[in-house]
Formats: structure tokens, C-alpha cells, sequence
């Protein structure tokens, strides 16, 4: 049975991630910050004959806790087939280039960022081991240079400068990740959900958990001939699905 990590799914796009690779057949490891909501998470799952699923704390602005949970996945499996980093914040709005401190974006760039580098340094190694490794950033078309530079595009003056140079900056690490890891089976990409109905916009958003979930989910069952390296926003693309930097 492959296994897969997911930070972040404790609700939202990652719990409805979590529901969609446990239909595939997948065992997941549901990484949530808050252990009493991660365990009602997978309290949920399993109430829907869902049970190979357990909770994992996990704090990806926390060291510690990064490598507590690599720990506690390490005794149940040398193998891990799927990391799925999700979690993410997005620092409150409004957040403009001159009155934004820069202690949020330190907060916000703690888990956009540097949560995401914590999570994959700890879990290569386990996924060296697969045969066919996958991982997917989750990150947002308000990442892309050439989207926030576009006058006509529909998402142009919702500006955010934590937010969406967090995004940026994730993209640029998983270029460079998917680089360097070009002569190995793993294969990374970059994914935006979409604009998605969840807490995280205040219920403003127009798509819903199970659509974005099938897009992130859909890179992570890429066969051998799947892409690397490539950024998708099928809410903008729904041809080709990959998104301009």
C-alpha cells in the first residue's frame, strides 16, 4: 500500500485531499498542527469507512515538531510514495508593500516557505525509497509574476504583498528542488487549487474543496511520463493547465 503525507489536512482542501487518495487506496498520514482537530479529522474519514489514516501533529513553522512527526511516520514505514505540503497561511488582509511589518511577513513566509523546505529536507529520505515518488506544492496563481503584472486578469487588483511573493518565492524553491532532483524517479510540482470556497478567504471563493483537491491529487498520481518542475492553475488553464510564472 502506498503512503502519502499531507500537512495541513485537518479541514478544507487537504481533509478533502486526504478523502480522495484514501479512495485511491492510499495509506495518509493527516499532518495537522492541532491534534484534537486532526483526530476529529480522521475520526470523520474512518466514520465514512475510510480507515487506513492516521493523525500526525505537525507544526511545519516548528523544527522540532517537523522532526518529531518524521519520527513518529518513521516507525511505522521506511517508504513514503506522496508529500503533499498544503498547509499555508495567508497573513490577513489588507497587506500593502509599505505599511505591511515585516514581522508578518516573517509569519507568513515561516509556513508559505520555509514550512515547506522544513517538511522536505526532514521526508527525502523516505521518499527515496519509492519507486515512484511524488510531490506537490500547493501554491496559487497569485504566485505568478505574469498573472499579477496582467491588467486583464480577473484577479488583478486583489493584491496581497505577503501573500503572493510568499507564493513566488515557493515556486522559485520548487524549480530549483525539481532541479536538482531531475536524474531521480521524483517529480514535483507546483499546483493552485483554484479559488476555493474554504475559511481560508472568509467563504469568498467560487470553486469548491473536492474540485481543488482533484487537482492536487492529480499530480500526485502521475505516472512515470507525468511532468516535473511545472506550475498548473487549471482554474485559469483548463486546456493545457500550466500556469506562466
Amino acid at each position: 500500500m502506498k503512503r502519502a503525507l499531507i500537512t495541513g489536512a485537518n479541514k478544507s482542501i487537504g481533509l478533502e485531499a486526504t478523502r480522495q487518495l484514501l479512495h485511491k487506496g492510499y495509506y495518509v498520514y493527516l499532518g495537522s498542527r492541532d491534534q484534537a482537530r486532526g483526530l476529529e479529522a480522521v475520526k470523520k474519514l474512518k466514520a465514512e469507512g475510510l480507515n487506513h489514516v492516521e493523525m500526525v501533529q505537525i507544526d511545519v513553522s516548528n523544527e522540532e515538531s517537523v522532526q518529531a512527526a518524521r519520527a513518529a511516520i518513521g516507525k511505522s514505514t521506511e517508504v513514503l510514495d506522496v508529500l503533499i505540503n498544503n498547509a499555508g497561511i495567508n497573513g490577513g488582509m489588507p497587506q500593502t508593500t509599505l505599511d505591511t511589518s515585516v514581522e508578518v511577513f516573517k509569519n507568513v513566509y515561516d509556513i508559505n516557505v520555509y514550512g515547506v523546505v522544513r517538511v522536505t529536507q526532514a521526508f527525502i529520505d523516505l521518499l527515496k525509497k519509492s519507486s515512484a515518488p511524488r510531490i506537490v506544492n500547493v501554491s496559487s496563481s497569485q504566485g505568478s509574476l505574469t498573472l499579477a503584472n496582467d491588467e486583464s486578469n480577473k484577479y488583478y487588483h486583489f493584491k496581497g504583498a505577503v501573500y503572493q511573493s510568499s507564493k513566488a518565492a515557493l515556486n522559485m524553491y520548487s524549480i530549483v528542488l525539481a532541479y536538482e532532483l531531475r536524474e531521480t524517479s521524483i517529480k514535483v510540482n507546483m499546483v493552485d487549487p483554484g479559488f476555493t470556497k474554504t475559511d481560508f478567504n472568509n467563504h469568498r471563493g467560487t470553486g469548491t474543496v473536492e474540485e481543488a483537491a482533484q487537482r492536487i491529487t492529480k499530480y500526485a498520481l502521475i505516472d512515470d511520463q507525468g511532468p516535473t518542475g511545472k506550475f498548473f492553475s487549471e482554474e485559469f488553464y483548463p486546456e493545457t493547465g500550466e500556469c506562466p510564472w
